[in-house]
């Protein structure tokens, strides 16, 4: 374990600082490998991140890592070594900067573009208290594209504050980055023999009131600490841009030939799953894209890891990904439909959330055929409060015009893609990561239509849905039966339209329903509302108001109370 406290960086020499960057970087390898997490990322900013913390004088001084898949040395430099062994697990560190962690984490963040607003908050906000103390933005290329970046530029000479911005230039994302924002930093980053041009380019962050000063070599650590001390002393009186290149993974051969496959390091929260739903649905629409020339597959920097890469190779002419640029991508989706074509919008749960006033007005109030395919739905895991896909129903399900379905597994997605590509209207279809049960019974999706999975003794009904929930109700169904409990399950597969026809045939007075979203807005609170004008007793197992912390999927559901044995039980009080 690398061992070191916080400050002790300031007495080192130039050797021991080189053997500390060797020693936090198989610290980092080590771990990941072990717990999962962003790996590439990390690698290629150890050096960075070492001169920064010899140089600054945190948590004094403040820095903002944008996203925060690149802060795993900074806890290893502030104090958390010790600790950096339970990174990603229940109780343990957070894999992004946490403010309740460490004094030296000042701003939360998980999401791209908001490093450099937050900056300038914390900066105007030091100005209007009189203090002094240097803030930092450390913001990679990826992130550079989203539309947030130059919001925050615009503002710099209205808030008449001072910044540092590191531009750290690995040319990834997660995807390689794209856009002409990616093509203009290729020029800034040409070799000594373009400096003319470099300079002549580089007066657009002047024009933002920014000193532009660049390109340096990002891992080489005695530069780092010479030009960051240099930028030091000019922060006095003005705002800066350094832009530096690194390697993404750096110093680990694998990660640097593979910078894409190695960005994150899963460890799956099944032993045993059968199938990814991102495979099946790149799958999927490969197929009907072959029948259909409307179909085009979006995404916002996340090819691979939505299922699309094959749909991108075949169909190059029918595939957009606009890199970190969220809500770019659903009006490019909303308007390419008003023209005549089929979108598909390939996006993480959490990631959608930065859409929802484009879903509501350039997607649905047009009530066009845009369907939003919507992975890592429910619990995510590891990656916490930011990553979380707990939302999507409750934020889509009073938005007009806009179905909603959720497959009980990989299969019954496949059947509601297929679905899809004759749906003239909005429709979100919402899936986890991983699809690890098939169950036998597979029915025709008729939109607004449930099916039943078990049938009951007439007295309790278990409405679920998506895998998870509908496992759990199954689950729970063979624990009662056990106990000659009958109950009846029911995949609700769609949650808007709700299947009224088969809420107003059921006799059952007790009702429990089960989804992996929160109850605020989701499947349980309409079904709530539906009935309540009539005589049921319901029971909702969803998550509570709270942000989910990071952890194991199956534990952090159990947790939180979705676990078949407290189904069960409930029910058997209820009932038994």
């Amino acid at each position: 374990m690398l061992e070191l406290n916080a400050g002790q960086i300031k007495s080192m020499n130039l050797s021991e600082l080189s053997q500390l960057c060797d020693k936090a970087r198989q610290e980092i390898i080590s771990t990941v490998f072990k717990n999962g997490g962003h790996l590439s990322s990390n690698l290629g900013t150890v050096e960075l991140t070492v001169a920064l913390h010899y140089v600054f004088d945190f948590p004094r001084d403040k820095i903002v890592f944008d996203v925060g898949h690149q802060c795993y040395t900074h806890k290893l430099l502030s104090g958390r070594a010790d600790k950096f062994s339970t990174i990603r697990k229940k109780g343990g560190l957070s894999g992004f900067p946490k403010r309740e962690e460490s004094e030296y984490d000042c701003y939360n963040t998980g999401h791209a573009g908001t490093s450099v607003s937050a900056a300038l908050g914390i900066a105007k906000a030091r100005d209007v208290k009189g203090e002094d103390f240097n803030v930092i933005a450390l913001i990679g290329d990826g992130s550079f594209n989203n539309g947030l970046i130059y919001e925050a530029f615009n503002s710099l000479r209205l808030l008449n504050t001072r910044i540092l911005v590191i531009l750290n230039d690995n040319g990834m994302s997660i995807s390689p980055t794209v856009g002409s924002m990616h093509e203009y930093l290729e020029i800034l980053s040409n070799d000594s023999a373009h400096n003319a041009k470099r300079q002549r380019h580089a007066t657009i962050f002047e024009r933002f009131g920014f000193k532009y000063d660049g390109v340096y070599d990002g891992n080489n650590l005695v530069g780092m600490i010479e030009k960051l001390t240099e930028i030091k002393e000019a922060l006095k009186t003005q705002s800066v841009i350094l832009h530096v290149m690194t390697q993404k993974g750096k110093g680990y051969e694998f990660c640097e030939e593979n910078p894409e496959a190695t960005h994150g390091i899963s460890i799956s929260s099944s032993d045993n799953y059968s199938k990814e739903y991102s495979e099946v649905l790149g799958a999927t629409l490969s197929g009907l894209a072959e029948k259909d020339e409307r179909i085009v597959a979006v995404t916002a920097a996340m090819t691979s890891s939505l299922g699309l890469g094959g749909f991108f190779e075949k169909y190059p002419g029918r595939s957009v990904d606009v890199g970190i640029c969220e809500e770019h991508a659903t009006i490019l989706c909303a308007s390419m439909a008003a023209a005549g074509l089929k979108p598909y919008y390939a996006v993480y749960s959490t990631f959608l959330q930065r859409s929802y006033d484009e879903i509501v007005i350039d997607i649905c109030s047009q009530n066009l055929p845009v369907t939003l395919c919507i992975d890592r739905a429910g619990i995510s895991g590891s990656d916490g409060e930011t990553h979380q896909g707990v939302f999507d129903i409750s934020f889509l399900s009073s938005v007009p015009n806009l179905a909603i379905a959720v497959p009980k597994d990989v299969k019954e997605f496949e059947a509601m893609v297929k679905f899809s590509a004759g749906y003239n209207a909005p429709l979100a279809i919402r899936y986890p990561r991983e699809g690890v049960r098939v169950f036998r019974q597979q029915s025709e999706i008729v939109l607004g239509k449930w099916e039943i999975l078990k049938k009951g003794d007439g007295k309790c009904a278990v409405i679920a849905c998506g895998e998870r929930a509908v496992s759990l109700a199954l689950a729970a169904s063979q624990i009662l039966e056990e106990k000659n409990i009958a109950v009846k399950v029911i995949n609700a597969r769609f949650v808007k339209p709700l299947d009224k026809a088969m809420l107003d045939s059921l006799s059952e007075n007790r009702i429990v329903t089960i989804e992996d979203n929160m109850l605020a807005g989701g499947l349980g609170s309409l079904i709530d509302c539906y009935y309540s004008d009539k005589d049921k007793r319901i029971k909702n197992f969803a998550y509570g108001d709270e942000f989910i912390a990071h952890g194991g999927v199956g534990e952090l559901m159990d947790g939180l109370g979705l676990n078949c044995g407290a189904i069960a039980e409930y029910i058997e009080n209820e009932i038994g």
